[in-house]
């Protein structure tokens, strides 16, 4: 079986951002790697770039100069283009037009709602970082204030899949941070995107989308007030809008097709089928790995995520593409490979969590679906791609206040720092510094 196995797997190529190129006649979903394949599509991921957005950054360009240019009326003509927009429609959305998406939604999607916001405003509560002042030596006091921002934006996705709990996702935590003036946009927003809104008290949603909604909200037009940060996922448009527009207005980081790791030595074979097939369906180019030193369960996965996709052609066809099974020595190195990979999603047993170098979000033990942090859960569910959570998590409180340092010496405490700052001050040849130090020395 082991040599079946390696023998299929020598007919696939690993390009360079770990996609899997195998022959049509090919029928497994997701292929059993090993040895040096298995090391060449980790390497493959772990070198991965950012996505790649040259093929739309030409036509988002014209689009960002076209808004900046011609501001409401080029934002108008797109979004009748693109976005379903009627001519003289507003691209605000009333706010009775909310209330009334709330009204008519059925009692199951609202609880369902009011569920989810309760846990992701609870869990944004006690990430709010809070504001302190410490003694750090005799006479001098030093802390920290912490502030909202001003003015946000969110973009909602409402193109193969409306994302209401993208809704929730972008405004609680902007509530929760105390952000004044929160602007949500979105292309064709569905009843259960406006209800999401109308349920958290949105009052400023855009039935505007793409690129032109976010150099709109980016630049401001005359009914788009600017913001000072624009935080939610799109499609490649909009990313390359954002990525256009980010040294002009802030952004949280650019995301990418969904990305998804789970590392299991004897779990339940549906249950890891499950959420990759669950993440898979996002994107066609989404990427979903499965690893475990048992060859046993890699053939088990296999073969539950083949009967999964059936009904599932997007699934389906990221996994052909991009989905594989690694099977390593061990589970330590089951987590090793899956610090390189760096991915946006990781599932593993809870007591491998000390290991974890590198992910977007963590989700421990089987019972844990990763469709619960896209939803429920609590933690944000707008998250790294490309290994970008080598460097960041996720959307959080964080990304919507600003952490100032603040610091008060006494007449005491300036005694006590003066000399140690004349000394760096005069090492870096700034005579101005020493003297700040000298002068309220003097007075002391």
């Amino acid at each position: 079986m082991r040599k079946n196995v390696t023998r299929k797997a020598t007919r696939n190529k690993t390009t360079r951002d770990g996609a899997m190129r195998h022959k049509s006649t090919r029928k497994d979903v997701m292929r059993i790697l090993e040895g040096a394949e298995q090391a060449s599509l980790v390497t493959a991921l772990a070198n991965r770039g950012a996505t790649d957005l040259a093929g739309v950054e030409p036509a988002v360009r014209r689009i960002v100069a076209d808004v900046r240019r011609n501001g409401n009326r080029a934002v108008r003509r797109y979004a009748t283009r693109w976005d379903g927009l009627e001519k003289g429609e507003p691209l605000l959305v009333p706010e009775d037009e909310l209330h009334q998406a709330w009204d008519q939604s059925n009692p199951e999607l609202q609880q369902a709602i009011e569920h989810a916001a309760g846990n992701i405003r609870r869990y944004a509560e006690w990430q709010l970082p809070a504001e302190w002042r410490r003694e750090i030596e005799p006479g001098v006091t030093v802390g920290q204030l912490v502030r909202p921002l001003e003015s946000v934006g969110c973009y909602v996705p409402g193109g193969r899949y409306p994302l209401p709990s993208t809704v929730l996702m972008t405004v609680v935590p902007a509530q929760v941070a105390g952000v004044r003036e929160i602007r949500v946009v979105s292309p064709k927003p569905a009843q259960a995107t406006l209800a999401a809104a109308a349920f958290l008290g949105v009052r400023e949603f855009y039935r505007v989308g793409g690129a032109q909604a976010i150099v709109a909200l980016a630049y401001g037009t005359e009914e788009i007030p600017r913001v000072d940060k624009i935080v939610g996922p799109g499609n490649r448009y909009v990313t390359a809008a954002k990525k256009l527009v980010a040294f002009d207005c802030a952004i949280e980081f650019l995301a990418g097709p969904t990305e998804a790791v789970v590392i299991s030595e004897a779990g339940d074979p549906s249950c890891i089928a499950s959420d990759l097939v669950a993440q898979a369906e996002h994107d066609p180019d989404a990427l979903c790995i499965f690893i475990t030193p048992s060859r046993s369960l890699a053939k088990k996965v296999q073969s539950e995520t083949q009967t999964r996709t059936q009904a599932n052609p997007i699934a389906a066809h990221s996994l052909s593409r991009r989905g594989a099974i690694l099977r390593v020595d061990s589970l330590e190195k089951a987590v090793e490979a899956a610090n390189r990979i760096a991915p946006e999603h990781l599932t593993l047993p809870a007591a491998l969590a000390p290991l974890v170098l590198n992910a977007g979000a963590v989700f421990l033990d089987e019972f844990t679906p990763q469709a619960a942090g896209d939803y429920v859960s609590g933690p944000n569910h707008v998250l790294p791609t490309t290994a970008m959570a080598r460097v960041r998590g996720g959307l959080s409180v964080f990304d919507f206040v600003r952490v100032i340092g603040c610091q008060q010496v006494s007449r005491e405490g300036i005694k006590s720092i003066a000399p140690p700052g004349i000394t760096l001050a005069t090492a870096e040849g700034l005579k101005g510094h020493a003297e700040a130090f000298r002068v309220r020395c003097s007075h002391a």
